[in-house]
């Protein structure tokens, strides 16, 4: 229990009806979740808003209420008015779990592709190293042998300080976070001073309904992380560098590849043999060293090299580290599901054009003798997406079998067919199967010594999302199933 007026602390707000001097037993912003003595804040979201349940937060415990609208309210309730809810959400949070953020070391990745893999490979590092590591991110919180589902890549800023505390709580000294740039639009990591702000890199991905508005609008989102970073780590052959770091006067420390770094990549070595796929590579500057990722292409070398150096600045035992990299996989990102003498099989979860671009280009790169891609388009999702899907996948594939991904409430027979029109632009070879599992059952059984079975889309999801229905899909529980008939 806490005091209302403790909870409000460093907010503006205006007092419409009621006594500040109330226990509060928790802070609640889905109505349907309230209890007795709980403190309800009315979100406004893309498809509902928290004041339309008002009525319902009251019936079920509300004691007080923070709203952004001028509301008639007649219960007997403290109405407390502020500008942005979600603002005030996440400083009361904050207060509410006393400030945690400022006791733990943490480090936040904001960047359009590379969150998930280089956060895991982090946490699993500093862990290796003796340095205890929580994680937040689309794969969920992680700490200790805990692992707890979120729905968003960044959770609501009454969840991030809640497991900020818990972990600091069990013992955790550091937390890294994928924070997206929809959680700076919607104030979910207001207040919070990072050690170490990380930019991966910035495309023109995540513009459209539900997302962005513009690029700058993108661009200024990512921005806030660097204006609230002690220190900054920066991918230096990133688009929009000035423009994501503009104004942030704190120190920076680059690696990369192409351009001039503190962390330079010497020379990269493609591995593809029976025992090992994978890449090697030589670093330059701030450590010269060689490293081995078995988590294969360019792409992971830049996300090897972001998780060297923040071990480097933390101070981690960069042998442990470096030992730990060569086994780090993660589920979902570019993962080798099956690996025989015959085929292999990867998945990943990429869905934007640039990661589609380059998880395609690195896997031709390893030249195997075919590239198979099993694929299909998200429903209720821009047609601009689906032909460029079918383009890019179609233009670096030798046989792309197209099916279902998460078709929602389109029908899928119209998803593929947009496809098809990206497909047929390159000339591509392509078969329809819109059953995944039985298109990656086609895809195995007819695969060719030396070929490469890519599975693109779902990564770590376990969820067809179908007609506003979540029905369990494992391709994890498919290739089960195929091992068991391989011979």
């Amino acid at each position: 229990m806490k005091k209302l007026k403790d909870i409000l602390k460093g907010i503006y707000y205006q007092v419409l009806s009621g006594s500040l001097d109330l226990e509060i037993n928790d802070i609640k912003y889905d109505s349907r979740n309230l209890a007795p003595n709980d403190l309800y804040v009315a979100l406004i979201g893309y498809n509902t808003d928290g004041h339309n349940y008002i009525k319902d937060a009251i019936k079920n415990g509300a004691k007080a209420i923070i709203v952004s609208k001028i509301i008639d309210i007649k219960e007997d309730v403290t109405v407390i008015k502020v500008d942005d809810t979600r603002l005030a959400l996440a400083y009361a949070s904050a207060n509410y779990f006393d400030h945690p953020a400022t006791k733990l070391h943490l480090i936040a990745l904001t960047g359009t592709t590379g969150k998930t893999t280089t956060t895991h490979m982090i946490k699993d590092m500093l862990n290796y190293s003796g340095i205890s590591c929580g994680l937040i991110g689309s794969q969920g919180i992680k700490y200790n042998d805990l692992v707890i589902h979120t729905n968003n890549t960044t959770p609501e800023s009454y969840e991030i300080h809640k497991y900020f505390r818990e972990m600091l709580d069990a013992g955790i000294t550091h937390v890294v976070m994928e924070a997206s740039s929809q959680a700076f639009k919607l104030n979910r990591l207001a207040g919070i001073i990072f050690d170490y702000g990380v930019l991966t890199n910035v495309t023109t991905d995540h513009i459209g309904p539900g997302e962005h508005t513009s690029h700058e609008e993108y661009v200024a989102c990512k921005n806030k992380l660097f204006l609230n970073s002690r220190e900054i780590i920066s991918n230096s052959d990133s688009k929009y560098l000035d423009e994501v770091l503009k104004g942030a006067e704190v120190p920076i420390t680059t690696y990369g590849i192409n351009k001039e770094a503190d962390l330079k990549v010497a020379n990269i070595n493609l591995i593809n043999n029976k025992d090992f796929f994978g890449t090697e590579f030589s670093t330059e500057g701030l450590i010269t060293e060689s490293f081995k990722t078995c988590m294969p292409g360019e792409f992971n070398v830049y996300n090897s090299l972001c998780a060297i150096l923040v071990c480097y600045k933390l101070g981690a035992d960069l042998k442990k580290a470096k030992e730990k990299l060569s086994t780090i996989k993660v589920r979902g990102r570019m993962e080798i599901a099956l690996s025989t003498p015959k085929f292999r099989v990867l998945i990943d979860h990429a869905h934007t054009e640039d990661g589609m671009k380059g998880l395609v280009k690195t896997l031709r790169s390893y030249k195997p003798k075919r590239l198979i891609s099993v694929f299909g388009g998200g429903g209720n999702r821009p047609k601009e997406r689906r032909y460029n899907l079918g383009e890019i996948i179609g233009g670096a594939s030798d046989l792309c079998i197209i099916t279902e991904d998460n078709p929602r409430f389109e029908d899928l027979a119209s998803i593929n067919k947009d496809i098809k029109v990206g497909l047929d632009k390159v000339g591509a070879k392509y078969i329809e199967i819109p059953d995944r599992a039985e298109a990656i059952k086609y895809a195995c059984t007819n695969a060719l010594d030396g070929d490469l079975i890519l599975l693109v889309g779902k990564g770590h999801e376990e969820y067809q999302d179908i007609k506003g229905v979540k029905y369990y899909f494992n391709e994890l529980d498919v290739i089960d199933e195929i091992k068991k008939n391989l011979k």
